[in-house]
């Protein structure tokens, strides 16, 4: 029959799910702790065992072999230390049982200090390697409370927390719900073995790619990139290598039952699933989706490419506050402009229009050069003082017919149009004074308010 105390080691380790010699090293550790402070030197080296089956508890201590015993705690005499070890001399050190026989009150305080520290540490041990081993999956949990913005998740031995910036803009939590997120990071602390999980983090949406799609998972179909902007939208880039497989249609699915599980569990997120290729042109033609990509023009020194857009969808290419092209950036890792057929066409043709501008003037210099090696004069040396390149391409042509005809180019004055005439001033027309007259109520007497605010009264006859 079990004693006791083997049955509270068991029921201990299935409580704390370690193994039972975990349990019984603490023990022995917490009462190698609790006998060594009332019953041994200080520094004496001594050890406890305790027997598994029995539970029955031995004390061992390194005792020095003396003839005659002085100090008991750390001298044994002769006879006891052959008992032990047959050959023992005198000054020998042996080893001794010497189990005391009951611990004091504050021992057994210590002792249960100790167990408690060694069980919690051997507790926090195995949750990281058990967890160590997890870092980068999927872990489900039911979220036990939300304090500070923060989510922590009940995972059973342990929890895990959910800061702000791992948590998705969409997505709204309560007590009890239950998540999947992906385990980003399993770090030590003095409290135990912290975890952090996240549901923003672009490798989740692989992960559940890999749990709903077994072509990702056996290697058939290869996840390339993945461009996420949690609660939003997000791209995939997918491949194979095997002949007759298409990549995006396993990863739909069957009327898009795989898909659509997918987005149901990231709470209604856009996924767009496209085929990678190795020809950059044809893979941003593919990331650009679901517009349509008339050329795409690329640099490969600079990294970056020009995709020509129809008008009528580029405001698709683009996509929301530009998170179309955004998404497609981050996918192919390639820096992209978007321009319009228009545009284009805009450029070419003052492109078109510059060069050609450029070789009228080299065919009129030229000429002008043919024409002085003929007849041996000079080009007579013109102070353009204030007139315009295209002035100066109006007046070489002139210039060069009026010396074939004879006419010597003396001043510029020749060649320009008179100024136009300037217009006559107009004359100033005089204004004339303004005379109020008003009349009076009684006498008929005219008031005749002048320039200097006189007053002069006139009657009909006489003046005053």
């Amino acid at each position: 029959m079990k004693s006791d105390f083997v049955l509270a080691v068991t029921q201990l380790a299935a409580e704390k799910n370690l193994p039972r010699e975990v349990i019984l090293g603490a023990v022995e550790a917490a009462l190698e702790s609790a006998y060594r402070k009332d019953n041994f030197a200080p520094e004496q080296e001594i050890s406890v065992k305790i027997d598994p089956n029995s539970g029955k508890v031995q004390v061992w201590a390194e005792k020095t072999v003396v003839e005659k015993l002085q100090d008991p705690r750390c001298e044994v005499t002769l006879d006891v230390a052959q008992k032990t070890k047959k050959d023992a001399e005198i000054g020998d050190v042996v080893s001794v049982e010497s189990t005391p026989r009951d611990a004091g009150r504050i021992a057994a305080q210590t002792a249960k200090q100790v167990i408690l520290q060694r069980l919690h540490e051997a507790e926090h041990s195995a949750i990281y390697e058990e967890f160590a081993d997890k870092e980068g999956d999927i872990i489900t949990g039911v979220v036990r409370r939300i304090e500070a913005r923060q989510v922590f998740i009940d995972l059973g031995r342990t929890e895990a927390v959910m800061q702000v910036g791992e948590q998705a803009p969409n997505e709204r939590y309560r007590v009890g719900q239950r998540l999947k997120a992906y385990l980003v990071e399993v770090a030590q602390s003095q409290r135990g073995p912290v975890l952090v999980v996240s549901r923003s983090h672009p490798s989740l949406l692989r992960r559940l790619f890999e749990l709903e799609v077994p072509e990702i998972y056996n290697g058939t179909v290869e996840i390339k990139s993945v461009a996420r902007e949690a609660g939003f939208r997000s791209k995939v880039a997918v491949t194979t290598s095997q002949e007759g497989i298409d990549p995006v249609g396993c990863c739909v699915g069957l009327r898009g039952i795989r898909i659509q599980n997918i987005v149901n569990e990231l709470n209604g997120e856009k996924i767009d699933v496209v085929s990678w290729s190795p020809d950059i042109a044809v893979f941003i033609t593919n990331a650009l989706s679901p517009a349509q990509v008339v050329r795409v023009i690329t640099n490969e020194e600079e990294g970056s490419a020009v995709a020509i857009i129809p008008d009528k969808q580029l405001s698709l290419a683009i996509g929301k506050e530009g998170q179309n092209v955004r998404l497609a950036v981050k996918l192919t890792g390639w820096r992209i402009d978007i321009k319009s057929v228009s545009e284009v066409e805009e450029e070419e043709m003052a492109k078109d229009a510059t060069e050609e501008k450029a070789a009228k003037t080299i065919e009129s210099s030229e000429a002008v050069e043919g024409i002085e090696e003929e007849t041996g004069v000079e080009e007579p040396t013109l102070v353009s003082v204030g007139i315009s390149e295209e002035a100066g391409e109006v007046i070489a042509p002139m210039k060069v017919a009026k010396e074939k005809a004879g006419i010597k180019l003396k001043f510029v004055e020749d060649i320009m149009p008179p100024p136009p005439p300037k217009p006559e001033p107009k004359q100033k027309k005089k204004k004339k004074k303004a005379t109020r007259i008003r009349k009076g109520e009684e006498d008929g007497i005219r008031l005749k308010r002048k320039r200097r605010e006189v007053d002069i009264y006139e009657d009909e006859d006489e003046e005053y």
